[in-house]
């Protein structure tokens, strides 16, 4: 028995597939009739908008802003970047931004190093006399996510490293949580003023195969999203335009390794 619906189905089959061919060529003439495109055919075979592969991704969060937003420094800046190994992913993009705004990007990667690592030692300082920073950045406490009585045994490390900072602005970014940490954040966030802290740890990462480090991507997109934050937030913001490159080198990087 044929379904009683069959004629009135293959009528408006053809009627969608007629109206979908003829909307492909705009404004057309049939019989003296003239039909405009109903932009059907454009709207079903569009191809998606390119995404920009360092748009924004993450919820960023600590994000009070500063009392008096001030201007931000369009000054050719010298960078330097210390901490430990989320350097390798976050360095490369950093370097980036810095050779498209005219800055100048020192690394000094730590491989397994701590608040107590640099905070025992006067590396920072050292460091600092050597390349005349204007702005540091700071990248440390992934590898401190789980110690016990964390403000107890790093909370004077941590005080000694911004006291090494001396003068000199600076921001310090917070570790990429892959778990829930015993407070290092927290301490860091207590010894920090008002924008000078970037919280990381409620934000999504593609994580790499050890399930603790970001991807490269994803560290390029982290570092977007505190230029992002810089403007808004941050008591120093330097000139952070978005580079057409995805990475660059720094001037110079300088490797430890945990044992020196």
């Amino acid at each position: 028995m044929k379904h009683p619906y069959i004629g009135l189905w293959s009528l408006l089959a053809v009627s969608f597939i007629l109206f979908f061919s003829l909307s492909a060529f705009g404004t057309i003439t049939i019989g003296g009739v003239e039909l405009h495109s109903s932009q059907m055919y454009d709207e079903l075979t569009r191809e998606p908008e390119p995404q920009n592969p360092f748009e924004e991704l993450y919820v960023e969060r600590d994000s009070c802003a500063v009392e008096q937003k001030p201007q931000i420094d369009t000054l050719p800046q010298r960078i330097l970047l210390v901490g430990d190994s989320m350097l390798e992913g976050l360095s490369p993009r950093m370097a980036a931004y810095a050779e498209h705004n005219g800055h100048t990007l020192y690394t000094v990667i730590w491989y397994g190093s701590t608040s107590k690592t640099w905070g025992s030692t006067t590396r920072l300082k050292d460091y600092i006399a050597e390349y005349e920073p204007t702005y540091v950045f700071v990248a440390l406490g992934a590898n401190e996510l789980f110690v016990r009585d964390i403000k107890k045994s790093r909370d004077k490390y941590v005080k000694n490293i911004i006291e090494q900072l001396g003068d000199v602005d600076y921001l310090w970014i917070g570790p990429p949580n892959w778990k829930e940490d015993t407070g290092i954040n927290d301490l860091i966030r207590s010894n920090t003023p008002r924008g000078k802290f970037f919280l990381s740890k409620d934000m999504h990462f593609d994580r790499a195969k050890d399930r603790m480090h970001p991807t490269r991507n994803a560290a390029a997109k982290w570092f977007d999203s505190i230029a992002r934050w810089m403007p808004e937030y941050s008591t120093h913001p330097i000139k952070l335009e978005v580079p057409e490159v995805a990475k660059a080198q720094p001037e110079k990087i300088i490797i430890h390794q945990p044992q020196n």
